[in-house]
């Protein structure tokens, strides 16, 4: 090429120094979201103020990404919303208790039931029910006993007394009994009606829970038996299938809602209005938002899209999803701090916080495959996968079919939660549409009924460690979608956080006894150096409540326990044995061991049918039968040989828990009498018999064990357990009483 020549440029004179390319190499901290230091930062403002104990680290990290992203304007912001969450909290947890002059009286209270609470007028307070009327939302004069809600009663368990101070509740009438009831008028009556119009009352209750989150009439189904299939209620079938977030209102029933109206907006002649369907459809989600009312999941959803809407009316296009968290995150907590400690706070945003990488994970998939069906995929995946430790921590136990049901179950409701609505809409004709959605509703039925079938994964207590090995996986696995380390990175890492997390427990096993409460029975579980007993499972002679898969079973997974090597039955009575059925059923037993063998007892009967059923040998022990586990060894000692005599508590079984540093024995309900011939001797620790009876923890048995402390499993009862007698003589002794309607389960340690 000839310089000057047209059309072609003259070459460039060289420059009298090299020139080299300068290559900026970005710190991960750097490639961060820009909204995401902050949200971490002020989250952790307001976790310091609330005084959590996550507060300090999560403060610190907030800080230090603030620090690494250059954004010092974050550090003042960090300490205001610390201090404005600590007033927050201080305001919340000294609320008076403005009913608490009437706790323990017989009150007939007049109010609005909204089919959680009871709203009075004079004085301004609100309280939960029990057992909870079956009456609809309105007017209602109820009867009962005004007491104050208990908390934690077994390890895992739900803390109700705060839950219900969560939602400005401070107390329970118990035993409440409707004395007259006025259903209310208005539109959400007849959005109620519409959602029954024409179907029976299980799909009712379902299609009611899907679209205003009320579960209300779906457990009255199951307690009635209604709803029972293969033996899971319909509530039990979707938790167990991993749907269990179908029933919560939440982004899906917003999304699927905006959906249909920005089509009615663009499709129909609505679209006239022009802009104007942003504020239209602003107006519209408030309304489903005072329709289905506050709860924390459906305010996050609700908050997102009028801010998604807002930003299209004023042009501003597509919001950032980080910086939308972090404002309704802020403005929830500020509002009522005690939604950081609610379930459905914390999926919410953890599900949407995971669904933000969904782009970045489906293009890791085959791009030969449809674009929709990778995002449906990990969508699943990463909303399951970011939500995992908070539902193994809270249901203790993880679906293993979720992935293949929510991908069935999303596309029936992808045409359920409109149709549900617009028949919600129509009242009295609802009945028109809800000829399909009964259709869809069976659909979802089977779905939820055929994966509850699969196994699951039993789950105990995620403790903090658990949760920050977790999040240091989660870290890793977001650095490498996001390319910023390799794929054996989070690998390792996730290596790494099962041994540090798993193998503690198995390289020291538990010692321990573990006092369930149960109410008025009897549970204890017995954790020897890797063996685990469970002498009874309590029961409810005159009530339908199954303790053994209530109470018994989720405090055994709560505590790591997914394996029974032995099983007592004490005795038939069923305020001990009518739970172990369920126990058996649910749990892999090794052993039953029973005492006396009867053919007329329809509670030891329906135990001995489970054993039978799930082939777990049953063994008829008595005294000299042993077994030993380490430096503990657990011997019977009663009954003897040939019954005692013919009442069941006399011959009851006795199993003595010996170590070289402690001594105990779990006496059932054996008597005064017969409590003298055992030949205990000295004990560290007494369960006292039949409940503080006052047949049982005679003088002269106190005087040969000499313990220093005693465990008393009891409850609620018209049997007058624990006796004021026998009070009274361990008071004598000085013996520290330690009682389970008092203090909720009592776990000690073995030394």
């Amino acid at each position: 090429m000839q310089a000057g020549r047209p059309g072609t440029p003259a070459p460039a004179a060289p420059l009298p120094f090299p020139i080299r390319p300068v290559v900026v190499q970005a710190h991960w901290w750097e490639r961060l979201p820009a909204p995401l230091p902050p949200l971490l930062g002020l989250m952790a403002g307001i976790l310091l103020g609330f005084g959590s104990a996550w507060g300090w680290p999560l403060a610190a990290l907030g800080l230090l990404l603030a620090g690494l992203s250059r954004r010092y304007w974050l550090l003042p912001l960090v300490l205001l919303a610390g201090l404005l969450g600590q007033w927050r909290e201080q305001t919340w947890e000294r609320s008076p208790n403005v009913l608490a002059d009437y706790v323990g009286g017989n009150l007939t209270l007049t109010g609005h039931w909204d089919g959680q609470f009871l709203a009075l007028r004079d004085p301004p307070a609100q309280l939960a029910l029990s057992p909870r009327p079956v009456a609809p939302p309105g007017a209602m004069m109820v009867k009962g006993v005004l007491t104050l809600p208990p908390g934690r009663r077994i390890p895992g368990g739900f803390d109700y007394a705060f839950w219900l101070k969560s939602q400005g509740v401070q107390t329970v009438l118990a035993g409440a009994v409707v004395k007259s009831s006025t259903p209310e008028a208005g539109f959400r009556s007849w959005f109620r009606r519409g959602l029954a119009s024409g179907l029976p009352p299980q799909e009712a209750a379902l299609l009611t829970a899907i679209e205003l989150g009320d579960k209300n009439a779906l457990g009255n189904q199951d307690r009635n038996q209604a709803g029972f299939v293969d033996g899971y209620g319909v509530q039990d079938s979707f938790t167990r299938a991993g749907l269990a977030h179908l029933m919560a209102l939440s982004g899906q029933n917003v999304a699927l809602l905006v959906g249909v109206l920005m089509l009615l907006f663009v499709r129909t002649p609505l679209g006239r209005v022009g802009l104007w369907r942003y504020p239209l459809m602003m107006l519209l989600l408030l309304g489903f938002l005072l329709l289905v009312g506050f709860a924390p999941s459906i305010v996050r959803a609700v908050s997102m899209g009028e801010l998604a809407l807002l930003g299209l009316w004023l042009g501003r296009g597509r919001l950032d999803v980080y910086g939308v968290l972090s404002l309704t995150a802020l403005g929830g907590l500020i509002a009522q701090p005690s939604w950081l400690f609610d379930v459905g706070f914390q999926l919410s945003y953890l599900a949407v916080l995971g669904l933000t990488l969904s782009g970045r994970a489906a293009s890791l998939l085959p791009e030969r495959w449809p674009e929709w069906l990778r995002l449906v995929l990990v969508a699943s995946l990463l909303a399951e996968a970011a939500t995992l430790p908070v539902v193994a921590g809270s249901f203790h136990q993880l679906s293993l079919v979720g992935l293949p049901a929510n991908l069935l179950a999303e596309g029936v409701m992808a045409a359920l939660v409109p149709l549900g609505f617009l028949a919600g809409l129509m009242g009295p004709l609802g009945w028109l549409p809800n000829s399909l959605n009964g259709l869809l509703l069976d659909a979802l039925l089977w779905v939820a009924t055929t994966f509850a079938r699969a196994p699951t994964l039993p789950w105990g207590v995620v403790a903090p460690v658990g949760f920050a090995a977790y999040a240091v996986f989660a870290a890793a696995g977001v650095l490498w979608l996001r390319r910023a380390v390799r794929l054996w990175v989070p690998a390792l890492v996730a290596l790494l956080c099962v041994l540090c997390t798993a193998l503690p427990s198995r390289l020291v096993p538990a010692r321990e006894m573990v006092f369930i409460d149960v109410g008025q029975g009897d549970s204890t579980l017995i954790r020897a150096n890797g063996l685990n007993m469970l002498l009874d499972g309590g029961g409810t002679p005159r009530g339908d409540y199954d303790v053994g898969a209530g109470t018994v079973v989720p405090a055994l997974h709560a505590m790591g326990v997914f394996r029974l090597d032995v099983v007592v039955a004490t005795h038939a009575d069923a305020d001990h044995i009518e739970g172990l059925s369920s126990v058996l059923r649910l749990m892999p037993v090794g052993e039953l061991w029973i005492g006396q063998r009867k053919t007329d007892d329809p509670v030891l009967t329906a135990l001995l049918d489970a054993a039978k059923e799930r082939h777990v040998p049953v063994r008829e022990v008595r005294r000299g039968d042993s077994v030993q586990s380490g430096d503990i060894a657990l011997n019977v000692l009663w009954p003897k040989g040939a019954p005692w005599s013919t009442a069941d508590n006399d011959n009851s079984v006795v199993v003595q828990l010996v170590s070289p540093k402690f001594r105990t024995a779990v006496l059932g309900d054996l008597p005064d009498p017969a409590e003298t011939l055992l030949g205990l001797g000295h004990l560290d620790l007494l369960k006292a018999a039949h409940h503080g009876s006052r047949f049982s923890t005679g003088e002269a048995f106190l005087a040969e064990t000499g313990p220093g402390n005693a465990v008393i499993s009891v409850g609620r009862n018209t049997y007058g357990h624990p006796n004021d007698d026998v009070l009274t003589r361990l008071t004598a002794r000085n013996v520290n009483i330690w009682r389970t309607d008092r203090v909720g389960t009592i776990r000690w340690p073995i030394p």
